[in-house]
């Protein structure tokens, strides 16, 4: 089923290529830029735009912050409950670095 609104969008493609919106656009006969994930090519670009970073690097990030309270801390029940924590984010910056390949 075509969307609703398919009759104005090619009315309004059609207005541009008239007025010449389309002639000489930069990168015009180059090939498009290889991209790794095409299905989720926009968000992707929209989540780098917007300074998002893949999860895994969050996770790296939140591992680095366990590893300096550990370092800073001489409980040693607390110290056993930073490294369980340490070893559940490693699991999870393993998926998370699988599911963004």
């Amino acid at each position: 089923m075509d969307h609703p609104l398919i009759d104005l969008i090619n009315q309004k493609i059609a207005e541009a290529e008239r007025d010449g919106a389309f002639e000489n656009l930069s990168g015009a006969g180059k090939p498009l830029p290889r991209e790794d994930d095409p299905d989720n090519a926009l968000l992707n670009r929209l989540v780098k735009e917007s300074g998002g970073v893949p999860e895994f690097v969050t996770l790296s990030r939140e591992l680095a912050k366990l590893r300096e309270e550990l370092r800073d801390t001489a409980d040693r029940t607390r110290r056993a409950e930073i490294m369980k924590d340490m070893s559940m984010m490693d699991a999870r910056i393993e998926l998370a670095r699988k599911a963004h390949r």
